[in-house]
């Protein structure tokens, strides 16, 4: 299969690019620089899809950050913009599958309920993105594509968010969020690669697909998990108001509850490498 993959520069996609390479696949990556071995992002023009079995979007502006008017306005417009561009280059012919990254954000804050990919959108900024995004997608199916919708939740692993908060928790300086007791649903990098390739392999897969491990965990889990995986203590909690003051609505990021269930990746049979934080923390890097 030659698959395409924008944002492929990323922590999920040079994950995907590698495993995809070791599984006999070739890649194509596409960037919005002149690079050797990158096809063009144009901003100017379609995307060139061609000789493409599949393409895996994975484009987006960082949710990290202060959110103000205009960082709110670039992580809405280059997820959707850049997910219509690929459906109407698509739509020109070439590759039978497009996978359109998303977000576990799209359920909002979801309390003590577990919700699936049969659940409803959520409230809030981040579920209103993932449902613009996801609906930026929806067009390729018209045109006989079959679309996958990657709602992907807290990635760990050696890089990525873990990267930066790890430190702090090798200082013996880590602690839970808030009262702790907000779910987290997490999945290593290893798995949000192998389930992208796994969807784009199995033509039963379409449609919500939930990218999370099969063990939510609490946030004051979380941390002791992490404490432990660095064998310090984690003593040190940050209340809910001192997030919020300093962070602003980038706090729900971290306060909300998000309980998920991958029940279309255990139903269709996909093989976690680390279906739990625990085998993911002490996986080799």
């Amino acid at each position: 299969m030659r698959i395409g993959i924008l944002g492929a520069r990323g922590y999920v996609g040079s994950h995907l690019a590698a495993i995809a390479v070791n599984a006999g696949h070739t890649v194509v990556p596409f960037s919005r620089g002149h690079s050797a071995g990158f096809r063009l992002v144009d901003p100017r023009g379609p995307l060139d899809f061609s000789g493409l079995d599949a393409v895996v979007n994975l484009a987006g502006e960082p949710i990290l950050g202060l959110w103000t008017n205009a960082k709110r306005h670039a992580i809405l417009e280059s997820r959707v913009e850049t997910t219509r561009r690929v459906v109407e280059s698509l739509r020109r012919g070439g590759p039978e599958v497009l996978l359109n990254a998303s977000a576990i954000g799209f359920y909002g804050d979801t309390g003590e309920r577990e919700v699936d990919e049969s659940s409803p959108a959520g409230a809030g900024f981040l579920a209103d993105v993932c449902q613009a995004w996801e609906a930026a997608a929806m067009p390729a199916g018209e045109s006989g594509i079959r679309v996958v919708r990657l709602r992907i939740g807290f990635v760990t692993g050696p890089g990525g968010a873990l990267k930066m908060i790890r430190p702090a928790f090798k200082a013996g300086l880590g602690g839970r969020l808030g009262n702790g007791r907000q779910w987290m649903s997490c999945i290593h990098v290893d798995d949000v690669a192998g389930m992208i390739l796994w969807a784009l392999e199995n033509p039963a897969i379409r449609g919500a697909l939930n990218a999370v491990n099969p063990a939510p965990i609490r946030n004051s889990e979380f941390t002791r998990e992490l404490a432990a995986s660095v064998h310090r203590p984690a003593l040190f909690p940050v209340p809910a108001f001192a997030l919020r003051l300093l962070l602003g609505d980038l706090s729900h990021v971290m306060l909300d509850s998000v309980r998920v269930h991958p029940a279309v990746a255990l139903r269709e049979g996909y093989l976690y490498r680390h279906p739990t934080l625990a085998d993911g923390l002490t996986a080799r890097d």
